[in-house]
């Protein structure tokens, strides 16, 4: 039999491990901004992707966070043909984000670098969160397998008003999500 001490030292311990557990698994499902950066934006790629310089000449290429926009066309620059097709929205997403942004200097909160090397941030400009901005309008939906806290709940809030307004991707009848036309095109060559 054991003793009331062996006992209440096991429970202490699983009690520390299971906290160790707890704590080691937040970043998981929390995501804070590990850094900040002022640039300017000197060109939009399409509806989720810009260019920045900073103040000391540093180019980034900035993937926005929580967000996926429709496909823009992509053209071969050495023979001028369509590489990949479009998506309906995806020039109205870019022309969206460049009518925001273009020029201006933004304050960029570095959420993480993707696979491309690209720094995924929230952009903002004057106090608005940019990024959240493109979901409200319907030029994004959220790109619910990256959102975490605190921003999650916010995108979804927004994505969802966009849907019951049926603004920009949510007025087409059959709207395809950027991941699934960049899933078909592979598979389909």
């Amino acid at each position: 039999m054991q003793s009331v001490k062996t006992k209440f030292s096991k429970n202490i311990i699983a009690s520390l491990l299971a906290l160790l557990l707890i704590a080691a698994a937040l970043p998981y499902f929390t995501q804070a901004a590990q850094r900040t950066i002022v640039g300017t934006v000197t060109y939009i790629t399409d509806g989720d992707t810009i260019h920045v310089v900073t103040a000391e000449q540093t180019k980034l290429k900035v993937r926005l966070y929580g967000i996926d926009c429709p496909e823009t066309v992509k053209m071969n620059h050495q023979t001028g043909a369509v590489s990949k097709p479009g998506q309906p929205y995806g020039d109205e997403a870019k022309d969206a984000l460049t009518a925001a942004i273009y020029g201006k200097q933004v304050t960029l909160e570095v959420m993480d670098v993707d696979r491309y090397k690209r720094i995924v941030c929230i952009v903002w400009y004057q106090n608005r969160n940019i990024n959240l901005e493109m979901v409200s309008a319907g030029y994004a939906e959220a790109f619910v397998d990256y959102l975490r806290p605190p921003y999650r709940d916010a995108f979804l809030r927004a994505q969802q008003e966009a849907k019951s307004a049926g603004n920009g991707i949510w007025s087409l009848p059959n709207y395809e999500s950027p991941g699934l036309f960049r899933k078909r095109l592979k598979i389909g060559g």
